[in-house]
Order: structure tokens, then sequence, then C-alpha cells
């Protein structure tokens, strides 16, 4: 790790590490990530038979090979990692089997969504969990995204306990990582990104956003990746089955590395692209993504984690910029500065765009979502970009592009 990027991580934690070192150490076999040992998890686990498309089962070989050769997670890493990926697994298999005995699923309609997609840090989430306060709108929730669907014997509408599981969940976050929360809070009825749905079909940039897995990440830059926005789509339909709304709200970063294949699949889509000075928000982003990974792994290369993201953000933008020229009309641009200034106005431009009424109640509900939700409630934190080993000089260069597009 750098000299400056001091992870945190609690007195437990470290123990659990520590006995997890000395016991791998003394030749006791650490956690079983292989491929083949999560299928035949999910497997048992469900009562189903493993089912997956060829890019899928690839996906899955390349991540756990990536994750068991190149992540160096800690004692405590491996187990949070293997049960994700038995949810993830697991989740699969169920909706695979709900797919066949209810295809009438992919007919139900998913409104032409806003999609916010603008860099990390320039106002998507402060955007995204405004629109989603309207109750005509639908959000993708952070309980929903790792409860996808019903627990047995739920009745319909009361998905008491799929939230309070992930309240438990979002407290755990709070407690493990405080400094990571008040860079980006987690709120278990909140909406979240809908790149964490994504995250099901393994084709998603989660997974070298939390872990350093670059074999993975190499891999996943040369896919096709219409089936993870096809896959995308059947989870928001079965979300909407599950509580219908007329009208969607998506938001991630993430978009901008396949705004043409997500404007193939949801073709009459809004982007909402916000803006901000890169050099305003690179360091910040770092901290964020270093942090994350100090979460899995005992040793963490905060510079070469912040690099391999500056590259990455460059060619996101710069794909995006291509696919404006192509597809003009299906932009809004959003400043942050003009956000901050007045939130509200920025909503009515959206609001106008996609001809969706802004009524009085509406706006009332907005501003409590506002007066309940300020900037920093969960602490200030301020990093720069050489405790990351960053210039500014490097930074202008990756966004030269992007910045002189905007005039950022």
């Amino acid at each position: 790790m750098t000299a400056t990027f001091v992870p945190f991580q609690r007195r437990p934690i470290r123990a659990i590490n520590r006995i997890g070192e000395m016991l791998g150490g003394r030749g006791v076999q650490s956690t079983d990530l292989s491929a083949d040992t999560l299928r035949r998890r999910a497997a048992d686990s469900t009562g189903l038979a493993w089912v997956a498309d060829a890019q899928t089962e690839e996906a899955l070989d390349v991540l756990c090979a990536s994750i068991i050769e190149e992540a160096r997670l800690s004692t405590f890493g491996a187990l949070v990692i293997r049960a994700r990926l038995h949810g993830l697994l697991t989740t699969r298999l169920r909706v695979a089997a709900l797919m066949r005995t209810h295809p009438e699923i992919t007919a139900a309609p998913i409104a032409p969504p806003i999609v916010i997609a603008g860099l990390q840090r320039s106002g998507t989430t402060m955007l995204h969990r405004l629109i989603a306060a309207d109750p005509e709108i639908r959000a993708v929730g952070s309980w929903e995204v790792i409860h996808l669907l019903p627990r047995k014997r739920e009745k319909p509408g009361r998905p008491t306990v799929r939230v309070a599981q992930t309240t438990v969940a979002e407290w755990a976050l709070r407690y493990l990582n405080p400094k990571f929360f008040a860079i980006h809070a987690v709120e278990a009825d909140g909406p979240e990104e809908d790149v964490l749905l994504q995250e099901y079909s393994l084709l998603s940039q989660v997974p070298e956003a939390m872990l350093d897995v670059p074999s993975y990440a190499r891999w996943l830059r040369n896919q096709e990746m219409h089936g993870s926005y096809e896959y995308l789509k059947i989870l928001l339909q079965i979300l909407h089955l599950q509580n219908p709304r007329p009208k969607w709200v998506l938001k991630t970063p993430a978009h901008l590395e396949h705004l043409d294949t997500l404007l193939d699949v949801f073709p009459d889509a809004l982007i909402v692209q916000t803006h901000r000075d890169p050099l305003l928000t690179t360091a910040s982003f770092s901290s964020m993504l270093a942090h994350g990974h100090s979460m899995f792994s005992d040793h963490v290369d905060a510079e070469r984690v912040a690099r391999h993201w500056l590259s990455l953000n460059g060619e996101m933008v710069n794909r995006a910029l291509d696919v404006r020229a192509q597809r003009p009309g299906a932009f809004l641009d959003v400043r942050y500065d003009d956000l901050v200034e007045d939130p509200m106005d920025q909503v009515a431009r959206i609001y106008a765009a996609v001809g969706f009424e802004l009524t009085d109640a509406i706006h009332a509900r907005m501003e409590q979502h506002r007066s309940g939700h300020g900037q920093h409630a969960h602490g200030v934190h301020s990093y720069t970009l050489e405790e990351f080993g960053l210039t500014v000089a490097e930074v202008e260069a990756v966004y030269a592009r992007y910045r002189a597009e905007f005039d950022l």
C-alpha cells in the first residue's frame, strides 16, 4: 500500500485475519472459492440443477481464478466474498426456475427509464435519490439488490424480513468501515445502483471495484455486454411485478462504458449525464475504492487501485462521447455546481425532457427528502491526489477530451 493511505480495520476483524494467517501457515485449508465448488454449493443449497449460458460459465471461471490468484483476500474477506458469490449464484438459479414457470414475466412493461450516468462523485447519488423520492417513479432499492426474490410465505407487498436483513447489513458496513460509509452511505431502504443487479450476470464492474482482480477486469473489457443488459431488464421486470410503478429511474457510473448497449436494450431511455471536473473528484473516488478494498484484503495497493480506475474512467467518458455523437437526442446534461445550487431546477429540466409532471405534491416529497439527507451527513473526509500517487498533469491528460468537450 502507499505510505499515506491508512486502511481502517476493526480490532475483531484484525484478530480473525491473524488467526486465518496462522492456520494457513499450519496447512489448514482456506475458504474454497473455486468455481466448481461454488456451482455445487449453489445447486445443493437450492435443490435446483446448475444451469448457465456459456458466457456466464466463462465469467464465473475467470472471476474465481482471478480472485484466488490475485485478490490476496484476508480470512474475513474470503468469507464475505464466498457468501456474496453464493448469494449471486443461488439467486440466479431461483430466477431461472421462476422464468421457466412464468415466462410471461418477459412481457412486463419497463417504461423508458431516466438513466443517470455520470462519473463518480459528480452528483449522481444525490440526483438519483431525489428523483426516487417521487412516489410515481420506481428505483432499485438497496434491499432488493441483496434480496431480489420474495421469501417463502412472504405476503405480496410486505417484504419486511428482506428489508430488516438489509438493515442489519447496513449497520454491519457502517461498523466495519465508517470511512467508506462517510464517502458513500448505503441506506437499506434507499435506492441503489443497478450495476449491483448486473452483478448477477457476472458481467459488471463490481468485482474490480471491490477487489484487485486484473485478469477478470481485462477479460471483461473484451466481452459483448448485451447479455448483461438483457439480464438487467429481466431482473427489473421481476422487481416491477413485485412493486409496479409507471416510471423508472436507474443510476450507475458504470453505464458510461456501455451506453450504446444500454440504448439498444432500453431504446427510449433518457441518459442524464452529470458533469464535474475530475480534478475535484478523483482523489475522493480513489479513497472510496481503497477503503472498500481494505474490507476484503490486508494488502491494498492504493496507488495501483487509483491508477486502474483513472484509466478505466477515462475510457468510459470517451466511449460515452462517441455514443453522444451518434445519438445526441438521448442525452441531457446536468452540471454538479448547478445541481448543488438548485437541485429542484435540475429535476424540473429532466421531468420536462421526459414529459413527467412535477406536481406540488411531488415537489414537496423531494424537498422533504432533501431536508433529511444533507451533504456530509455521515462525516466529512478530504483527500489529495498525492495520497494515491497521482498528479494533476496525469488526471488532466486522461480526461483532456472530456474536459474540453464540457469546458470543465
